[in-house]
């Protein structure tokens, strides 16, 4: 759709970034908190790159007037960031750690000190190994009552402070990276554990929302996805039958049971098919029709593009097709022949010759950043709160002292004019959230695999002083919220 002018973002559009608690924060034994399923697991040989951790991070547990004060001189409208549960209560579901809910209202009042909507995660991947132990963390219905209680302690005493919150961050990343993968914790890889714990999860995000709606009237709920649109190889209608197969699997089986209450008919079909349907009882079915969230956070990286399953259309050399697979926590296609591999006659996964790749070989893909948007608002009907798009890069600080991003600008720009684009569409678009605000820890890549506006004068082995340096992303960025957004242009105009 062309649109010789663009509409302009709304006055009181969110212009924020983004962070997650294990990735920033260290302290990781500090002032009472426990350990939590990250901090054993990026312990354990070989997981991480060179054998990275979050006990420091860049030490924003100590740091956060410093960060937030750069978030000022910024003038970020809004900044997501995760609490971490063992923060919280140690264990998981016992005593309440004073101390911890300290640190995240202290974050809270110095954010609503210069005028920063507060945007809080309840769950971005940390479980408290405490509760991994006892009851093998989401595979145990057991954890709903344990989460319950976190998300109350914050409901109760945050609730007046902060409007906007998100009940779990991409729920289909650390699932599948931990259940089937193994790259993420708890190591597992065991598809049919893997879609038992997601039902948990699920039933776990309505439960909360419910709370939250009684506890928090006036507040804001919903649920953050890694969605990536799902494009057909060719026009062969078999292609685009895989592409629609990819989508039910890779995006509705999550999003229909946030916002309709209900599994996808085909997908949950062809999992009873292969006997790894999760456990789903009545009283699940009510419970997860009941829960409505007040809108969707979309992260955005890339999507995927498939062609007919392998059945039908056997692939030569298909070592290599699923190796470009299965380094994707996005695409979940198997990185081996499975027994129990749901995708196998549904789609095949390939690479798009039209679409770019990072350093990391995600597919660059600014048109379907739009695509996205569209489909998400026209099936879901609610508004969309972009909670995470950035480029991860291998940024490298001048002798001058500064690091030249432009690649970073130039990825951004693209997205954020696709994201005007879909609001001009129609699509209703509350906020926008860059990943992420200061460099940070990579969960698996180390700090080499850069994302923030700011660089934070670390490495893996040599944490140094933490200095931190706005680059130049950081003072585009700044215009952008300056101008809300003017400066994006229609690039077709610019050639006018």
């Amino acid at each position: 759709m062309y649109h010789q002018n663009l509409e302009e973002f709304p006055e009181n559009f969110l212009w924020g970034s983004a962070s997650a608690a294990y990735q920033i924060e260290g302290a990781f034994d500090e002032d009472g908190k426990g350990p939590s399923v990250w901090d054993t697991f990026s312990k354990i040989p070989g997981k991480t790159f060179e054998n990275t951790n979050g006990d420091i991070a860049i030490d924003h547990y100590h740091r956060y007037k410093e960060d937030v004060r750069l978030m000022a001189e910024m003038g970020l409208k809004a900044y997501r960031f995760s609490v971490a549960w063992s923060r919280i209560i140690p264990d998981g579901e016992g005593e309440i750690n004073e101390a911890g809910i300290d640190f995240y209202e202290n974050l809270v009042d110095e954010l609503l000190l210069y005028g920063i909507e507060p945007v809080l995660t309840l769950y971005h991947w940390d479980i408290p190994q405490a509760l991994q132990d006892k009851y093998n963390g989401w595979e145990s219905r057991e954890v709903i009552g344990s989460f319950k209680k976190y998300c109350k302690v914050l409901f109760e005493r945050l609730g007046n402070k902060v409007k906007y919150w998100v009940t779990f961050n991409e729920q289909n990343v650390f699932t599948a990276m931990g259940y089937r993968w193994e790259t993420h914790p708890p190591n597992v890889s065991d598809v049919k554990r893997m879609f038992e714990a997601n039902h948990v999860v699920n039933l776990a995000n309505a439960e909360v929302i419910n709370l939250f709606h009684k506890i928090v009237p006036k507040g804001l709920i919903g649920p953050s996805f890694g969605y990536g649109p799902m494009y057909p190889a060719t026009s062969n209608p078999a292609d685009i039958l895989a592409a629609e197969n990819g989508n039910d699997f890779n995006n509705s089986w999550w999003l229909d049971v946030y916002c309709k209450g209900r599994y996808p008919v085909f997908t949950l079909k062809q999992l009873k098919k292969n006997g790894i349907a999760p456990t789903i009882l009545p009283d699940d079915e009510e419970l997860l029709a009941s829960a409505k969230p007040d809108f969707l956070g979309i992260n955005f990286y890339h999507g995927g593009t498939v062609q007919e399953n392998k059945l039908e259309k056997p692939i030569e050399n298909q070592h290599k097709e699923r190796a470009f697979s299965a380094t994707d926590p996005y695409l979940m296609q198997p990185k081996e022949e499975q027994s129990q591999s749901p995708e196998i006659p549904m789609f095949h996964s390939v690479s798009n010759p039209y679409l770019e790749k990072t350093n990391w070989g995600w597919e660059i893909d600014p048109v379907g950043f739009r695509i996205a948007l569209r489909e998400v608002y026209a099936r879901y009907d609610l508004p969309i709160f972009v909670t995470e798009n950035g480029l991860g890069a291998i940024d490298e600080l001048t002798e001058s002292g500064t690091i030249e991003d432009d690649y970073r600008i130039d990825y951004l720009n693209a997205h954020i004019l696709e994201m005007k684009k879909a609001l001009t569409d129609g699509v209703e678009v509350i906020g926008y959230c860059s990943w992420s605000f200061t460099d940070l820890l990579s969960w698996l890549n180390g700090y080499k695999k850069r994302y923030g506006f700011v660089y934070v004068d670390r490495t893996e082995q040599d944490v140094k002083d933490l200095q931190r340096i706005p680059k130049k992303s950081y003072y585009w960025y700044k215009n952008i919220i300056e101008t809300n957004g003017k400066n994006i242009t229609n690039k077709i105009e610019v050639l006018k």
